[in-house]
């Protein structure tokens, strides 16, 4: 037993569903494995009170497809379980020597999809296109969520602002920890405490102190103004965190030892009280000095703490960041062998074909996304969402850095409509459905 758990890259094949291998054992022994097949992700609704979502996660999955494939020992440990005994001969041959041969069209990360708008389609032979579903589910839906959340706090909180990802310690593992860091710089943030997270995507960790250092030395040396020298000898360029005690106190001996030149401080952070009153009167006595506040903060109390006159030049984005409402991604099969396919049951009817999002864009605000099949030829002043970016198992462009992804974000979002944009009871998009998938749906349904 691996009590560790630590997982990777070798092991996504088996980062899957127990249902995805039974499925394509039972394709193999009636002949379907290699059918074409295609399949959509896309959202049946916007998390509560979200306008839009910002697609996210794509590189992971083109990582992923690209690597993808069984090595014999994870096989035996498959075989071992005895749950595929009755499963073809065959179907271990598939997986021993498969690997992704399909194509993938996909929306590119941060850009501003809505409800039933495919983040990306696969069309690849059935049982590749099926094996695939989980993986792609976990990366996207979840970084999606982070990308949006920061792209919400982004807008409320204005261009000046430095906004960092602090939510390490509250993501849903040490996986989910390093995607959010990603999604959230993709998304419109400055940076991210996590180091490993910063080094992988080549930037540089951001982060200050905390209430222990200030407490350990204070306790030793005699004083809370020591511990904050101890600090700034080392790292005289980071914040200091004034609220362990007394924030006023701190602040005002900070500002006595600044004026006397004992000490030069560019930036203090707060992290509990009444951020309103306590940035103000920080403000007044260091008026030179950024205020960096943090302690469960979200959009909606960056635009209450704005509206309320705070003095507050950046945050620390943490739980509320990394957590929350999921984006419900589903993953759903639109056409095997030229034949379309939808699913009928109650409140999760989808529409059936490939289909390509169709968008209109008036005086730079999106005006109008038609939802269509993806044979359908453009209309006037319409460009398509989905792009292919895997032809034959194989990436069509080199992978595009964060800055990129980040100004794509950005823009995306100024093309928002104004009641879509808002943080408070926003209106989506309404997207419309074209005449030909409504006539291929009616026709599927019957």
């Amino acid at each position: 037993m691996d009590q560790e758990l630590i997982i990777t890259a070798e092991d996504y094949s088996l980062l899957t569903d127990l249902y995805q291998l039974t499925m394509i054992a039972c394709y193999t022994g009636e002949g379907l494995a290699q059918t074409p097949a295609s399949f959509e992700l896309f959202a049946r609704r916007l998390p509560d009170g979200f306008g839009y979502l910002i697609a996210m996660g794509l590189a992971q999955v083109i990582e992923y497809l690209e690597k993808f494939h069984f090595t014999p020992c994870q096989l035996e440990a498959l075989q071992g379980t005895e749950i595929f005994a009755g499963a073809p001969e065959a179907f271990w041959s598939l997986l021993a020597e498969g690997e992704f041969s399909g194509d993938v069209w996909a929306v590119p990360e941060g850009t501003a999809i809505f409800a039933n708008e495919p983040l990306l389609r696969v069309d690849a032979p059935l049982w590749q296109a099926q094996l695939v579903e989980t993986y792609l589910l976990n990366t996207i839906n979840y970084q999606t969520l982070i990308a949006t959340k920061a792209a919400r706090l982004r807008d409320v909180a204005g261009s000046h602002a430095q906004l960092l990802e602090f939510g390490t310690r509250r993501a849903f593992s040490p996986q989910g920890a390093v995607w959010a860091a990603r999604a959230a710089l993709a998304g419109g943030l400055d940076g991210t405490s996590n180091v490993l997270a910063a080094l992988k995507l080549g930037e540089k960790p951001n982060g200050t102190m905390a209430h222990a250092l200030v407490m350990a030395i204070a306790a030793t040396s005699g004083s809370e103004q020591g511990a904050f020298s101890t600090f700034h000898r080392y790292f005289p360029h980071a914040p200091l965190l004034i609220d362990t005690y007394d924030t006023i106190a701190a602040a005002e001996e900070l500002a006595e030892r600044v004026k006397s030149g004992e000490i030069e401080v560019l930036g203090v952070r707060l992290d509990s009280g009444d951020l309103v009153k306590l940035s103000q009167k920080v403000r007044s006595l260091l008026p030179k000095v950024k205020i960096f506040a943090s302690g469960d903060i979200d959009e909606y109390e960056i635009a209450k703490l704005k509206s309320a006159g705070a003095c507050i030049d950046g945050y620390g984005l943490g739980t509320k960041l990394v957590t929350g409402n999921p984006v419900n991604g589903v993953y759903k099969l639109v056409e095997i062998d030229g034949i379309p396919t939808m699913k009928h049951a109650t409140s999760k009817v989808t529409y059936p074909g490939r289909k390509q999002i169709y968008r209109q864009l008036t005086g730079g605000k999106i005006s109008k996304d038609r939802l269509g099949l993806a044979s359908e030829s453009l209309l006037a002043n319409e460009h398509p969402l989905l792009q292919l970016v895997i032809k034959q198992g194989q990436r069509l462009q080199p992978p595009e850095s964060l800055a990129e992804i980040s100004q794509r974000t950005a823009a995306s979002v100024t093309t928002l409509p104004d009641s879509t944009r808002q943080i408070n009871q926003p209106t989506p998009l309404s997207v419309e459905i074209s005449d030909s998938l409504e006539q291929l749906t009616l026709a599927t349904q019957c």
